[in-house]
């Protein structure tokens, strides 16, 4: 643990992790916006959009 390279895999290990995070927040949020048949409008119910369980 005070090792320099166990620090150095530990940061990259969660740079990657990070990324992959942001990435799906990015991606979720523009197909949001852009109006995807698989988003729904935020609040609606599930028998309003034919959405089941």
């Amino acid at each position: 643990m005070s090792t320099p390279d166990f620090w150095n895999r530990t940061l990259q290990n969660w740079q990657s992790e990070l990324l992959a995070v942001a990435a799906m927040v990015v991606l979720s949020i523009y197909l949001r916006q852009r109006g995807s048949p698989e988003s729904k409008p935020v609040g609606a119910s599930h028998t309003a959009t034919g959405v089941e369980g």
